[in-house]
């Protein structure tokens, strides 16, 4: 298969945009994903996508080899979001919808990502829980897995975002990609890339600039040596880089190593810049039922030797000790973003009977 090509659909590829759904279907159901695609897409949506432009085909040569939608606006149905938020509210986006290839075909999806990319510099998925393929597309595609939204049938859907970076220079987002987050890969569940791809949107909402992104990137980078004083070895590791003089003066970089060392939510004095402030603030992450997977995620990592209820105990110690009214968490911006959020798990902390049905939900 040669470099793909994509242009707008037309009503010649009504059929094979047909047949290209029931190939996907196909594809769905020998994986285990049955819900997903019932009766939907159907010749109606396909001619609505046409009329209304959003409707793109993918060829290789002259085969027509996939099909997607790139739908520019409001998605109603993203109105509502459970389980977690979406992380950027105020900035245009589009979604990508009804992805689907024919048989034999390769590299339809990340083609039809990379065109999405090009076109918007925000965008949002939503994809089956069972749908692992795509699921893994998108994590591999930097998406960040913000929550469950629901069709209108009711029926739940994972919710993706995803952010071109503008501010960022090209180069240096392929450093970070290439270089930075796959080394989060041996890391415990709960700081791993999507932990981290969390963290850089977060902080760019708060604060768009390059120094952030790699702040961003990087703040857990010293993992590799522990967890106890990563965040010292963050700061090393980030003034031992000689990448980064590419893009950052000696003052920024240590600017950036300061703010990596200064994130941890143990530290009892503010940061020592505006920059570490943004990075400690966009670690929290303070979305309640994240915490409680995230804690859950990291007991089972770190303690395999508990049983069941030991790890019961263990998560309501950490949640009590960081978390509760008398938890040593700091909030360091004015309005902070997580003002909310966390008044809202200081209430689930103290409504045991919900926190030990999700604790029972992210155990299993």
């Amino acid at each position: 298969m040669g470099t793909l090509t994509i242009r707008p659909a037309t009503a010649g590829d009504m059929e094979a945009i047909l047949a290209m759904y029931d190939h996907s279907r196909t594809l769905m159901r020998a994986d285990g994903n049955v819900e997903q695609w019932v009766g939907y897409p159907t010749a109606a949506d396909v001619r609505d996508d046409r009329v209304r432009g959003v409707a793109m085909i993918l060829c290789d040569g002259p085969q027509v080899v996939g099909t997607f939608a790139l739908v520019p606006g409001i998605e109603p149905t993203y109105a509502v979001i459970d389980n977690g938020r979406w992380i950027d509210t105020t900035t245009p986006y589009s979604t990508l919808h009804r992805l689907a290839k024919c048989p034999d075909s390769h590299g339809v999806a990340r083609a039809a990502m990379a065109f999405a990319k090009e076109q918007c510099p925000h965008l949002r998925v939503d994809t089956h829980a069972t749908n692992r393929p795509m699921r893994h597309i998108l994590e591999a595609e930097g998406f960040v897995y913000c929550g469950t939204v629901y069709m209108d049938d009711g029926a739940p859907r994972d919710a993706y975002e995803w952010w071109r970076y503008d501010s960022v220079p090209a180069d240096l987002r392929r450093y970070v990609e290439e270089q930075v987050l796959p080394q989060h890969a041996t890391y415990d569940a709960a700081h791993r890339a999507d932990h981290v791809r969390r963290v850089i949107a977060r902080a760019m909402q708060m604060a768009p600039a390059p120094a952030t992104y790699v702040a961003a990137a990087m703040h857990d980078i010293g993992l590799c040596e522990g967890r106890d004083e990563h965040h010292l070895a963050s700061g090393r590791t980030i003034r031992a880089t000689q990448a980064l003089r590419r893009w950052f003066s000696d003052e920024e970089i240590e600017t950036i190593a300061q703010a990596a060392e200064d994130h941890r939510a143990s530290r009892t004095v503010a940061p020592r810049s505006t920059l570490g402030c943004v990075i400690a603030e966009a670690d929290r992450d303070i979305e309640p039922l994240t915490i409680v997977r995230r804690t859950v995620q990291y007991g089972l990592s770190h303690y395999p030797s508990l049983d069941r209820e030991g790890h019961w105990q263990r998560m309501l110690q950490h949640l009590d000790e960081k978390y509760s009214e008398h938890g040593y968490i700091k909030l360091w911006l004015p309005d902070s973003p997580n003002a909310a959020p966390l008044a809202e798990l200081r209430a689930l902390i103290k409504d045991t009977a919900r926190l030990r049905t999700l604790f029972e939900q992210y155990y299993h």
